[in-house]
């Protein structure tokens, strides 16, 4: 209870901060992505300066939560690797002890935490 309320807190000061920052950076700004003529350029955006902000901030984050995702594809083939290896183990009992089907574990499947590799 008191993790949700102090959760909320912050996430509240978070948007108090960022409603801030957007009004306070209102001018429209122009970006030119021409570097040859800027005079007249090819390809200019003019927003409110926030909007390319948040647009950058929010760009980031997906961003790295690609590489992150990317980064952690190892750790999933190895899970899956890991609870195959699990199912096959428990169909092999199941048949030694002629006892048909495996049980179900209690929450339907087996959860498996895989240790990092040695460094």
């Amino acid at each position: 209870m008191i993790r949700k309320i102090v959760t909320a807190l912050v996430l509240i000061l978070v948007a108090l901060a960022l409603i801030a920052f957007a009004i306070a950076n209102r001018q429209v700004v122009t970006v030119s992505l021409d570097p040859f003529d800027q005079a007249n350029p090819a390809l200019a955006l003019s927003q409110p300066m926030y909007l390319f902000i948040f647009g950058l901030l929010i760009g980031g984050v997906m961003l790295g939560g690609c590489a992150a995702w990317l980064r952690q594809g190892g750790w999933r083939a190895r899970a899956r690797r890991a609870e195959a290896q699990v199912s096959r183990l428990r169909a092999r009992l199941s048949e030694q002890s002629g006892a048909g089907p495996a049980a179900p574990l209690p929450d339907e499947r087996l959860r498996l935490m895989v240790p990092p590799p040695a460094a």
